[in-house]
């Protein structure tokens, strides 16, 4: 079973409904402005079979870090939405190449759909390893005491 992947493996992944718990931002490179962006999120690594009408989901904890990162913008906005603080559940992501000279960066764009909003960022390269065995659950997102059992592992 893969663990771990990178740009190169962009075309082949979904983040559809993966939940995030928590980010981070690290610096990386000060003199150029440049930093970490680092998601611990739930990756969905397969959609099962409906059983009796519910989906189910093959799931572990995963870090997706996005390096090299400038330009960061974050818009997400749970009172609107007048719920509570609960982990931010990403629709997709996408990417546009912007090139200059001597090489390119990536534009990217991380479509949240609950609550709405978006990041968006400039950055060149991301890599995303799990943090345990998946899972199967009826849920997208792993409660607290199943991401400290695979954890503990």
């Amino acid at each position: 079973m893969k663990t771990s992947w990178t740009e190169a493996d962009f075309e082949s992944l979904s983040w559809h409904d993966n939940h995030v718990h928590g980010l981070q931002i690290e610096v990386a490179n000060p003199d150029h402005g440049t930093g970490h962006l680092i998601l611990d999120l739930d990756h969905i690594l397969e959609w099962l079979a409906p059983i009796e009408g519910r989906y189910r989901f093959r799931v572990a904890p995963a870090t997706l870090t996005f390096l090299d990162v400038f330009g960061l913008r974050i818009d997400l906005d749970w009172a609107a939405v007048t719920a509570g603080m609960i982990p931010f559940s990403i629709g997709q992501i996408r990417r546009e190449k912007a090139e200059y000279p001597g090489g390119f960066t990536w534009n990217w764009m991380i479509v949240v759909n609950w609550p709405k909003g978006a990041i968006t960022f400039s950055g060149t390269k991301f890599t995303q390893v799990l943090r345990g065995e998946p899972i199967i659950t009826m849920e997208p997102c792993l409660s607290i005491q199943e991401r400290a059992r695979i954890s503990a592992v």
